[in-house]
């Protein structure tokens, strides 16, 4: 059996801190220390904590070149077995068991991926599965303005000032045109309306605009290149809409995959769930988006991406800015539209990836935005200070 260490891994000192009463009694500062190392590798979905000897055998084995196990002393043998079954070592055994098999397969595609191991490495251990972002806040008093305030202090400034006011070189402000005006209705909905649907035709001039190819360039038959309403790192343009349908005329409700080029929704199987629950369940909790009744699932895949940026250390950066020009399509057509929009990173990536068939390497989600008609009823607050949406004055609960 030939062995190899898993080709991304850090090694983190963590110090975990308790109360010790004994410490306290005896005149001390009342606390104990213990010092823990966690092994942290990007084909793998949590930490691993290794000891000495697996430290010292992981820092000698090579994550490239394989070597026999054989060629190892007896002395390393506990380390190697405890080290193969968490995953950090991988073995090429035809037969080993099926666990072993598929951190390697996730670790030969990790390799086959060009990521920049520190980025691999943050994708993979910032997702979330099964979390409730809004129990979590309620039961950290977190929920309002105000009680962030209290629990928090006061945040940073809300401007930085780098040079005395008298220094300051005023600029002319204009009245605006349209696209102002527009710009100035743009707010986050937090209020759909849980029963109306939407046309089609609105639901698909929606998606045309934000996510549609407007254009291709063909430079090969394998090597083609999409215009968008969005720049994108590269042009590459490597973001995929997975669309959760709820309330939508003449399209059955449940999960799809857009279709950039021929601008057409393609099936896929269901969620175990029932649909609304599973959307609430990708939305962490956020009952205020889960009523909307069309959802895109920002999705890049990376290979795209890193077929031209290789191990590069922005690429990853550039496609999280990506998700961010799309958002802000989707928001400004949504007004423009009559429609409510909205975009959150609070979302259970796991959970979606189960549910779409995604790898969370391959095709990994960062954010979950939607559209769709607004309620009559401010229910959930809206940040419209300048009454351009609800009106001077308005407050939840109108």
């Amino acid at each position: 059996m030939r062995i190899r260490r898993c080709s991304v891994l850090f090694l983190e000192p963590r110090e975990h801190v308790a109360f010790d009463l004994s410490s306290l009694l005896s005149g001390g500062a009342g606390l104990s220390r213990q010092l823990r190392w966690l092994a942290l590798a990007a084909h793998l979905d949590g930490e691993v904590e290794v000891d000495a000897a697996q430290r010292e055998l992981l820092g000698r084995l090579s994550p490239g070149d394989w070597i026999e196990a054989s060629a190892l002393g007896t002395a390393d043998a506990a380390a190697l077995a405890q080290l193969l079954e968490a995953g950090l070592v991988l073995c090429d055994a035809a037969d080993a068991n099926p666990q072993r098999l598929v951190y390697r397969e996730r670790d030969e595609r990790l390799r086959s991926g060009h990521w920049f191991a520190p980025a691999a490495m943050l994708h993979r251990l910032a997702r979330w599965q099964g979390l409730d972002a809004v129990a979590a806040m309620d039961a950290n008093e977190l929920h309002t303005a105000a009680d962030l305030r209290r629990k928090l202090g006061a945040p940073p400034a809300p401007v930085l000032e780098r040079c005395p006011a008298e220094q300051r070189i005023a600029l002319p402000r204009t009245d605006g045109n349209e696209f102002d005006a527009l710009l100035a209705r743009r707010s986050t909905c937090r209020n759909f309306d849980a029963v109306r649907t939407l046309p089609q035709a609105l639901f698909a001039h929606m998606l045309q605009r934000v996510f549609a190819a407007q254009a291709l360039v063909k430079v090969e038959d394998d090597t083609v290149f999409l215009k968008k309403h969005t720049p994108s790192g590269g042009g590459l343009h490597a973001t995929e809409a997975y669309l959760i349908v709820q309330r939508v005329d003449g399209v059955e409700p449940g999960l799809y995959h857009y279709h950039a080029i021929d601008h057409a929704l393609e099936p896929l199987p269901a969620p175990q769930a029932p649909l609304h629950e599973f959307a609430l369940r990708a939305l962490a909790g956020q009952h205020w988006f889960a009523d909307a009744p069309a959802m895109a699932v920002l999705t890049p895949r990376y290979a795209r991406s890193f077929w031209k940026y290789r191990q590069h250390a922005k690429a990853y950066r550039a496609l999280v800015l990506d998700s961010g020009h799309l958002s802000q399509t989707l928001y400004l057509s949504a007004t423009e539209l009559g429609l409510g929009a909205f975009v959150t990173s609070a979302i259970n990536e796991v959970d979606i990836e189960q549910a779409f068939g995604l790898d969370a390497l391959a095709e990994g989600p960062l954010a979950i935005c939607g559209f769709g008609w607004r309620g009559e009823r401010m229910t959930n607050t809206e940040f419209d200070p300048a009454g351009a949406v609800w009106g001077a004055g308005a407050s939840p609960g109108r």
